[in-house]
């Protein structure tokens, strides 16, 4: 019985999601994104790539109200995914990931943290291997893609979709991306901007975006602390310093999360507040 893996660098949809927050990182910074030129060059329309993708990203954004309607779904797609040219696919991957290796040190292109990981990987052991490998994790794959298919999507307010066609990949490298993000954040303070442009600019350094999450949390402590002596509120004062403990979490956290950074603004937003207040 043949094991079942999931492999990170043949996981075309994992791949695609990286590359697309590098060129969103690479555009922030007014830089020449390496990693649009990579899906330029292997996500062509009709490419045993771009197949392969459009599956992946079908699972992602496909929702049923039923366990059997979603059941079938899957039956479907991996169906579907027999069609595609396997040995043409494993030469594509095959280029891909040394164009990957070329351009970027993959550990590190790796191990940015992504929302999705367990579905992806769950797709990709559909794709890949069959019930005979190992009809325990095959199955326990297809449940997991069926349950995330029947939730109702944990939508963010105002975010920009991505979708999969290749004129909108293009699309994405251009300065719509920039005008989105500088009418969505225009009124944000100098240092909730600062934390949301480390979050973008190190999206695959994960070491580097906890070093700087740990030096702000420290900061953000000293502040709120400092305005403890200063507010007139007995309950007030206690909440501050509930609050500054509070922020011992996000150090604890092995992985910077996108609520990490939710919770990084909000707690500016409270700085600023204070602040206020004192000035009076």
């Amino acid at each position: 019985m043949r094991r079942i893996k999931h492999s990170k660098v043949k996981n075309t949809g994992l791949i695609f999601e990286l590359l697309v927050r590098q060129v969103a990182s690479d555009t922030m910074n007014n830089t020449p994104s390496k990693a649009l030129r990579v899906i330029k060059r292997h996500f062509r329309p009709k490419s045993e790539l771009s197949k392969e993708l459009k599956l992946y990203r079908t699972v992602s954004e496909t929702k049923f109200n039923t366990e059997s309607k979603a059941e079938k779904f899957i039956d479907a797609v991996v169906r579907s995914r027999k069609t595609i040219n396997e040995s043409q696919l494993r030469r594509d991957k095959y280029n891909l990931i040394k164009d990957l290796k070329s351009n970027y040190n993959v550990d590190e292109f790796f191990k940015s943290r992504v929302n999705n990981y367990k579905l992806h990987a769950s797709t990709y052991k559909l794709f890949e291997h069959s019930e005979a490998d190992d009809p325990k994790e095959y199955v326990s794959s297809k449940f997991t893609v069926s349950d995330y298919i029947q939730e109702e999507p944990a939508r963010k307010l105002d975010e920009p979709k991505l979708t999969s066609e290749h004129k909108d990949v293009r699309i994405l490298a251009s300065k719509i991306l920039v005008d989105k993000f500088n009418e969505k954040y225009s009124k944000l303070s100098a240092e909730q901007k600062r934390i949301l442009r480390e979050y973008i600019n190190n999206v695959t350094n994960s070491v580097n975006l906890k070093k700087y999450v740990i030096t702000e949390t420290s900061k953000l402590q000293k502040i709120i602390s400092s305005f403890q002596t200063k507010v007139p509120s007995k309950v007030v004062r206690i909440k501050l310093k509930e609050v500054a403990n509070l922020l011992n979490t996000l150090n604890k956290n092995h992985v910077v999360e996108d609520k990490d950074v939710l919770t990084m603004l909000r707690y500016y937003e409270l700085v600023n507040e204070l602040k206020k207040i004192g000035s009076k």
